[in-house]
Order: structure tokens, then C-alpha cells, then sequence
């Protein structure tokens, strides 16, 4: 029975290794990129079960009297001791990050930005909370999702989601406009539900947009369709009980990529802020500097965005790449990205942030060390719980000012 239970303790320990290599380890490929997304996301999960294995193997061995059944326990205390190192290391960059977060969010957004007035006002009261990972965050229900066909640009069907709070407030509510990421070349105006369900029912309008697609739809396809997004929202802002004059955009990847790009056009309809979730930056250098390993070939999906290379399309990749249009006047900006990102790399939103405040605007940007990219679909891991709590109070304070 010792042996059994030997060769069971050490399968466990096997497998919490593997599953911990990850918090470190970058995907190669796609297939394997969940991994080491959600891997740091859940660390101190996968902490708790390393740590009752390593016990559980450390009790076998005291009590078997059978060399193999004591081997195995040896082995398996090993295992889980490594694996427990590996899963721990989010959880010990958690506080430093928090206390550099709240740093870079005052030193940008200045006096005005009270975090414990805000705190008080909406939103979560931490940073982070475990029964939050172990639970899930809850997604309240009180809130409308409306369909709505905006457009049919080359005969494209292009729809956004309207979230709004069921009981709405006396008053016209900010608007916060969602762009999902997916490379683009995939995703719809369905995508991050959960997350545009949490802020509506803060009190906010949601409006989540759709765009046309790369390769059969190149730049400046899916700038354009953001934009008459953005003109349609403002023309029906009275009959939606929106404050048009409130309006926020926030996106994901190649969703925060347009969202700074339209935002940042000399003729952009004006809005209060911008979060960008780990959105390219400069095309034609990532084209040219590509993240290794680049698990969704970075230098492929750049051709088809923008039908061809830096060199034989280089107004294409100037024109789409967002810091070609830093100036001063643009609207504050908030950033974030994982260090870890093996698909845009995190040193573009370093260079994003540099550029915003050489040119005098306001930019704050939170890195999050043990990060991958879209780690926020997580929505209970850490760097969601971490991201949500600041992005919920910059915007407070973007569209509140």
C-alpha cells in the first residue's frame, strides 16, 4: 500500500512541478501559452497544493519502513520543495508591486488621485484578495447587455454590446468604450463580458465595439471602424443616458493598440483617459525586434495588419504605430503590461510611457513582473485583482474631473 501511495505522492509532485515551471518558463508555442498565463495568475493556488504534497510525501517517508516507498517520498519531497519555490515567487513580488503601482499612480495623476476616497466611493477595497482567487470575483447581475448593429463597412456586419447598470442613475453616466484585442485578425464585441459586466454595474455605460478583421481587412480598416464607433456613441449619447463629454477608452492588446491610435489622431473625439492592456506600440520596430520565443509569429501578423514589411510598406507602419502621434494636449494615459510578455514586449510600454510624459502628458504605467500577456483572462488571478483595483480608480478619476 506504501508504494502505491509512494507512486501517487510523487505523480502529484510531478505534476505541481510542471504546472510551476510555468511561472517562469515562457510558451513557445500557442498551444502552451495558457500555461504560462495562468500559471503565475493562480501561484498561490498551486502554493497550497505543493506545499500539501511536499507534507503528505514528508509523512510517507516517516512512516514507511520500505526502501522504495522511502525513495519515492525522498523524490517527491524534492519535487514539491522546487515547485513550491517556483509558485511562491509572484506572491513575493506582490507587495513590492502593489506599493510601485500606487507610487507611479500618484506620481502621475497627482493630488487629485485619493486612493482611499476612491476606494470608498467604488470598487475593490484591495489590491488583492485571496478569497477573491479562490472564489472567483463577483460578477454582478443588475446589469443590461444590448446588441446593437453600428455599421456594414465593405459589407462587414459590425455590431458593439451596450452595458448598462439595470437601475440607472438620476444623472447621464461616463461612458467607457471596451476594443477587444486578437491580434487583429479575431475576437468580436462579445469578448471580455465579465470585465465589462464589473464595470457597468460601478455605474458606468459600457460600450464594447467590434472592427473588421486582418488579412481580408487591412489598416486602416479597423481605425476606421473605431472611429465611427466613437461618432455613433457621441450622436446617440442623450437617447443612451450618456455624458458624451465623458468618455473613456479602454482595450486589450491589438484592442489597446487602436485605442491609443484613435485617441491620439489630430481630429479624435475627445475623451477623459485611456487604459491600454499591453497594446503594441511602434509596429515597425516590433516587426523588427520580436519577442523570443514569439509563440503567435509576431513578424507574420504584422504583414497581414499591414499588407506587407517596414520596408516595403513604411508609411503603413508609421501610420499605424500609436507613439508616431505622441504631442502634447493628449488625454491622461494609464499602461499596463506583464515583464513577462513573450508578445508584446513590456520595454514598448516603457517606451509609450517615456514619450507620453517627455511631451508633457499624463501617463502612469504598472508593470506586473511575473506577468504574461492577457493574463487579466484570469479575471480572479493576481495581476487582474492588482490591474482592476487601479483601473477602476483612474478611471474614477479620468471621467469624474
Amino acid at each position: 500500500m506504501s508504494r502505491v501511495a509512494g507512486l501517487v505522492i510523487l505523480l502529484l509532485s510531478g505534476v505541481g512541478l510542471f504546472l510551476s515551471l510555468w511561472t517562469v518558463v515562457p510558451a513557445p508555442t500557442l498551444a502552451l501559452l495558457p500555461l504560462g498565463v495562468g500559471a503565475p495568475e493562480i501561484s498561490p493556488l498551486l502554493m497550497l497544493v505543493n506545499g500539501q504534497v511536499g507534507l503528505d510525501a514528508v509523512v510517507l517517508f516517516s512512516a514507511s519502513r520500505r526502501p522504495a516507498a522511502r525513495r519515492m517520498a525522498r523524490s517527491a519531497i524534492a519535487l514539491s520543495l522546487v515547485a513550491l519555490l517556483l509558485s511562491s515567487l509572484p506572491l513575493l513580488q506582490l507587495r513590492g508591486t502593489v506599493q510601485q503601482a500606487d507610487q507611479t499612480m500618484r506620481a502621475a495623476l497627482g493630488e487629485s488621485y485619493d486612493i482611499s476616497q476612491n476606494a470608498a466611493r467604488r470598487g475593490r477595497s484591495r489590491p488583492f484578495v485571496f478569497a477573491d482567487l479562490l472564489l472567483g470575483i463577483p460578477i454582478p447581475t443588475e446589469v443590461s447587455a444590448e446588441s446593437i448593429e453600428y455599421g456594414a463597412a465593405d459589407g462587414t456586419p459590425l455590431r458593439l454590446v451596450k452595458y448598462q447598470p439595470v437601475v440607472r442613475p438620476p444623472k447621464p453616466m461616463g461612458a467607457i468604450v471596451a476594443i477587444y484585442g486578437g491580434a487583429w485578425r479575431a475576437g468580436d464585441a462579445d469578448d471580455n463580458a465579465h470585465f465589462n459586466q464589473y464595470l457597468a454595474a460601478r455605474g458606468y455605460t459600457v460600450i464594447a465595439l467590434d472592427y473588421r478583421h486582418a488579412p481580408e481587412h487591412p489598416f486602416p480598416a479597423q481605425l476606421q471602424d473605431v472611429q465611427q464607433g466613437l461618432q455613433l456613441i457621441r450622436q446617440r449619447a442623450a437617447e443612451w443616458g450618456i455624458a458624451g463629454d465623458r468618455l473613456a477608452l479602454l482595450g486589450w492588446s491589438a484592442g489597446a493598440h487602436l485605442a491609443t491610435l484613435v485617441a491620439f489622431q489630430p481630429d479624435a473625439v475627445p475623451v477623459r483617459g485611456i487604459v491600454g492592456y499591453y497594446g503594441p506600440v511602434d509596429l515597425a520596430e516590433g516587426y523588427r525586434n520580436p519577442p523570443r520565443p514569439d509563440p503567435i509569429n509576431t513578424r507574420a501578423l504584422l504583414e497581414d495588419f499591414l499588407s506587407g514589411t517596414p520596408d516595403t510598406q513604411p508609411a503603413e507602419y508609421r501610420a499605424a504605430s500609436p507613439i508616431t502621434y505622441v504631442r502634447p494636449g493628449l488625454p491622461p494615459v494609464l499602461l499596463i503590461y506583464g515583464d513577462r510578455d513573450h508578445i508584446v514586449k513590456p520595454e514598448f510600454g516603457q517606451q509609450m510611457h517615456q514619450a507620453l510624459r517627455a511631451n508633457g502628458n499624463i501617463a502612469a504605467l504598472i508593470r506586473l513582473p511575473w506577468a504574461e500577456h492577457a493574463f487579466d483572462a484570469i479575471f480572479r488571478g493576481i495581476g487582474n485583482q492588482v490591474a482592476l483595483y487601479h483601473v477602476e480608480r483612474f478611471l474614477d478619476w479620468a471621467i469624474a474631473q
